[in-house]
């Protein structure tokens, strides 16, 4: 399968960069600032609350920046050619839905945040899709999954922080159900867990996931780990994605096969490298861990 590169020529139609606030700018839950990039103009970082959220390309919309979201960006190419419907619990400054909309023209998604002043800033200060292409919702993450239909989502993307740690309503078994409810079968949920050594975390939320899958799920390749190869070794602080593809599909073995070898090789072919974990290795890893209450 043909891979994407997450850093796609700039598009010349873009509008100019806008003139952005200097200083920290207040929001509902606290602080905004932009932090420019000084060799790239059109580059510009979204800190809340000191926390680095995000990071776009303004003249570049297929950009991505952080490592987690390259990684992301390849298991959504594992699905079919053409739009999704995508659903991102935890928006910021919207760059995988912007960067969706650049490679998968006419998508719909639907970006959902705690903070209603953020969301209007960002549609300001950033070159986004409009609505219906991209819809922003200031909500709670867990209260907006409980309100959407089942069935109606091909993506769902947990990436929401209270610092540097995951809401406690949006890990579990609870939040692994309520997920998988809203995708159609063989969608994917993909959840960014910060984790550091010895990846207790990631364990416990494996073993919340698994429950809600069907039960061949890690033998099929329906359920993995993507991270840096040191974080995967337990050496050092970061991100680990966990990917999951939704059962109830009459064929057991349908839907994206994350053990898939073009998946491996995009991975490898970042400019960060990073490793997929599927199957018997992906089992050795969860081992006895209990799910997260």
């Amino acid at each position: 399968m043909a891979r994407r590169s997450r850093t796609t020529r700039p598009d010349r139609s873009s509008r100019e960069v806008p003139t952005l606030p200097a200083g920290p700018v207040p929001i509902d839950t606290g602080t905004a600032h932009l932090e420019q990039d000084p060799d790239h103009a059109a580059r510009v970082t979204l800190h809340v609350n000191g926390v680095p959220s995000s990071c776009l390309d303004l003249a570049d919309p297929g950009f991505l920046a952080f490592e987690y979201l390259q990684q992301m960006a390849a298991v959504v190419d594992l699905l079919p050619p053409g739009p999704v419907r995508a659903l991102h619990l935890g928006a910021a400054g919207c760059a995988l839905p912007r960067q969706i909309e650049h490679v998968r023209p006419d998508s719909r998604q639907l970006g959902v945040d705690i903070d209603a002043r953020l969301l209007t800033l960002v549609r300001e200060w950033f070159s986004l899709p409009r609505a219906p292409r991209l819809r922003l919702r200031a909500d709670d993450a867990g209260h907006a999954l409980a309100s959407l239909p089942a069935a109606s989502f091909d993506v769902v993307v947990r990436d929401a922080f209270d610092g540097d740690t995951t809401p406690g309503h949006l890990v579990g078994r609870a939040f692994a159900s309520a997920a998988l409810r809203v995708l159609r079968p063989g969608g994917l949920l993909l959840v960014n867990c910060a984790d550091r050594p010895p990846l207790e975390r990631t364990r416990q939320e494996l073993a919340s996931i698994v429950p809600s899958l069907d039960e061949d799920a890690v033998a099929a390749g329906h359920l993995a780990v993507v991270a840096e190869p040191a974080v995967l070794k337990g050496r050092r602080y970061g991100n680990v994605v966990i990917a999951a593809v939704a059962p109830g599909s009459a064929d057991p073995a349908a839907g994206p096969d994350l053990g898939d070898a073009g998946l491996a090789r995009a991975l490898r072919s970042l400019a960060v490298p990073a490793r997929v974990l599927v199957g018997d290795e992906l089992a050795r890893l969860v081992g006895s861990a209990a799910p997260l209450p």
